[in-house]
Parts: C-alpha cells; structure tokens; sequence
C-alpha cells in the first residue's frame, strides 16, 4: 500500500514516501506528497523539511510506466503533437516542486537509495541532497523509454550540475552511483554504509534549525534566485533582504552575544 507519512523530530518534519514493493511513483502519492509538504510548511514548530523513503534501499525507483503508458496512449489516440512553443499547464507535481524552492524552510533530500526519473526531479527541487552509500543509483533514465525527464530533470539538473554534464546524463540516461553523484556535484554529501543517511540529514536539519529563520529564509531566497535574475538585479534584492537581516530580533541577539563574548567570525 501506497503511503505519504509526516513525522516530526524536534523541529525537522520528516516527510516519508512508501509504495512497496517496487517504490515508483504515481499521480495519487504526487497528491499526497505535495498536500504533506504542505501541511509542513505551515506548522510553526517546524524549521526544515526533509523526504526520505520507507522503502530498503529506494527512495523513488521512478515514475509508475503503466501510468506513463495510459497518458501515452492517449496523446497517441488524439494524434496531437506539441512543440517548444506550445503551453501545457503545470501539475501537481509542478506545482509541488515550485513550493519546495519557495518555500521559507530549508528542504533536504534524504536518499535513502535509488532515485531515478521522478525520484531524482524531486532532490533536484530540494535544497540540499544527501545519499546513502552502496549499491544504489541516481539520474534521469527517461531517455531509454523515448522520453525526456518532464518535471525539472533537464532545467533544474543543468543549473546544478553544468550543461556538459546534464547533457551527458540527460541524452545517455547514465545512472551514477553514489560516489558519482558527490564527484559530479549532484549531491551534496555521502553518508557510508555504517551511518543511516537519515541520521545524516538530521544532523544537518539541527544545524540549520539553530539559525536565525530569518537569516536562512532570506539567503535561501537569493541565492535560488541568483540563476534567473541579472547581477544587478540580485545584487538591489541582496541589499534589501541584507538590511531585513539587521532589522530582526534574532540578528540583533545574536550580533550582541557575540560582542559581549569576545568573538567575531574567526571564532564563530
């Protein structure tokens, strides 16, 4: 049985994706992910977010192709054909995704295994994304079926990781083991065999947690919108979210408490 369970642990929502035994998604779990996260980014108590999945080894093995195979049956039957040109309206997944990147809390991606096609489109979206080591594969694979990845595995992959690699990636379907994944820069750290990768978001969670929300929402928010804006652009946002940043309370706490103590940021 399919499941999308929330837990959370201090102030981390840890956000938990089941659909045994294979791990592929479907338009029911893309609904209840998207409702979930957000569900926790309006409970106050939270301060960052993190996926994970339920499954041994699988964090989403990919999108369900029965499914992929109904919507192609269907387009076939209408024999319409679509160009780069055309609009076709965003999804709940689409519109899951654009909540991620928006979003005020930090959101990690806790790759408990394989994440291939929608799996890895969804740590694309996430902030920071960790991998379990081992027998385990990432990358978007769509190619192989006579697909393109169709929710950020092109756009978000080549902001990440550089277009020669995407390209690589995106037109071979290459899946890169975990190893591969941390030397191409598509995650951010590796947790080895003996260290639960959960374990390892965790930690990171607890760090941005004791941070001012302020502070983090803000240079979260400048630095996602570094690859769409001009320099300068960003650079009159940065100003503005930088005095921001001076006028709260925590800024002004914790600026204090470290005068107080002796420190500045050699010490800090």
């Amino acid at each position: 049985m399919s499941t999308v369970t929330t837990q959370t642990r201090e102030a981390t929502a840890v956000i938990t994706v089941s659909n045994p035994p294979h791990g592929y998604m479907t338009d029911v779990l893309v609904g209840q992910l998207h409702r979930a996260f957000r569900a926790a980014e309006r409970a106050p108590e939270v301060r960052v977010i993190v996926f994970t999945g339920g499954g041994a080894g699988v964090f989403i093995q990919h999108y369900d192709l029965q499914e992929l195979k109904q919507l192609c049956s269907k387009l076939n039957d209408r024999g319409v054909r679509y160009g780069a040109t055309d609009h076709t309206p965003e999804r709940d997944m689409d519109l899951c995704f654009r909540s991620i990147e928006n979003s005020r809390k930090p959101v990690i991606a806790a790759l408990n295994g394989n994440a291939m096609g929608f799996g890895c489109e969804l740590a694309l979206a996430c902030d920071f994304r960790v991998m379990q080591d081992g027998p385990f594969t990432i990358g978007q694979p769509e190619i192989r079926v006579g697909l393109v990845p169709g929710a950020g595995g092109t756009q978000r992959l080549a902001r990440i990781v550089g277009m020669a690699r995407a390209l690589d990636l995106v037109l071979h379907g290459r899946r890169l083991s975990p190893a591969q994944a941390l030397a191409q820069g598509l995650i951010h750290d590796l947790a080895q065999v003996d260290v639960p990768v959960l374990d390892m978001a965790l930690e990171r969670a607890r760090e941005l947690s004791a941070l001012s929300p302020t502070a983090v929402a803000h240079g979260k928010r400048l630095v996602r919108h570094a690859s769409e804006a001009s320099l300068y652009d960003g650079l009159d946002i940065e100003r503005s979210l930088f005095v921001d940043t001076l006028a709260s309370p925590e800024a002004l706490q914790l600026v204090g408490a470290a005068i107080s103590s002796g420190q500045d940021f050699r010490h800090l």
